[in-house]
């Protein structure tokens, strides 16, 4: 036992546990008003003005109150917790794996993101359906085990991995944008910067950077990801999400929410990749 939680690989779990708790606390409001924007109604008439992340987010105020905008923080935790730990201690072990010797280089950073965070995503996608129709408002859940059991018992096990092309189509490419950047960014970095108390600072800036970027790219998947997973009874596959956003909103429908997507994405991602990288040093372990 004491040789297991010595493991380096474990280590990275829970530092990566610990600061997905942090970022997820902090930014679960941004991630209700995206899924709120993404999800309004087709029936909004045409002329009554254009809906956006300030009117959602009063709007959420005004129905239920200041801890609405926190609600479906139970599934993220149950999401972020173990899942940001998955991401953060695979993208380890196989950085330890296949680079022990050398930093990699742009492309081999794009398929360690990627690669971690499809282990971490298909993991975790189950809780990521139930976190997402908790946001969307359309669901009357009373917690995130009895909505599973909800899910399994009137749609079946299949429904808790709907969304799965897109959700990977969204999140390995994010990653794999997101670490290439971040990493490159950081090679950068003067020594001066990179070795002194600004360092964490400095990583964070460089997250920032990366995060806007590969949260700009992905943007489209993440739409078409909480369509499927939001409904599932009226769309029949990622490509039918895809015409029917189309025909219904042209291209801006792709982007719909792409504000509070990238502020959430963008801060969390940086905030955990900070706390990470800080709290691996702490217990003398190259990230």
């Amino acid at each position: 036992m004491e040789f297991s939680l010595a493991h380096p690989a474990v280590k990275a779990f829970m530092c990566g546990s610990l600061s997905g708790t942090c970022s997820t606390l902090l930014f679960q409001p941004l991630d209700l008003v995206k899924t709120r924007l993404q999800t309004l109604q087709n029936g909004v008439q045409h002329g009554s003005g254009r809906v956006g992340m300030v009117t959602v987010f009063v709007s959420v105020l005004r129905t239920e109150k200041l801890l609405g905008l926190w609600r479906g923080v139970s599934p993220s935790f149950v999401r972020c917790i173990p899942g940001v730990g998955i991401y953060f201690s695979t993208y380890f072990t196989l950085k330890q794996r296949y680079f022990a010797d050398g930093a990699p280089g742009p492309l081999q950073a794009i398929l360690l993101g990627a690669g971690a965070r499809c282990v971490a995503g298909v993991c975790m996608l189950p809780v990521t359906v139930i976190k997402t129709r908790f946001e969307s408002g359309r669901y009357k859940y009373s917690s995130v085990f009895g909505a599973l059991r909800c899910v399994c018992r009137t749609e079946g096990p299949k429904a808790l991995f709907s969304g799965l092309t897109a959700t990977l189509l969204r999140d390995a490419p994010f990653s794999g944008i997101y670490v290439m950047i971040y990493s490159q960014a950081k090679y950068t970095l003067p020594q001066e910067i990179s070795q002194s108390s600004y360092a964490p600072l400095a990583n964070f800036s460089c997250g920032v950077l990366a995060g806007v970027l590969a949260s700009i790219v992905t943007q489209p998947a993440d739409v078409v990801k909480t369509h499927v997973q939001v409904s599932p009874d009226v769309f029949s596959g990622t490509s039918h999400v895809v015409r029917h956003i189309y025909k219904e909103h042209g291209l801006v429908g792709f982007f719909r929410g792409a504000v509070p997507r990238s502020l959430r994405r963008t801060m969390m991602a940086a905030m955990a990749w900070t706390v990470y990288e800080q709290l691996m040093a702490q217990m003398g372990l190259k990230s």
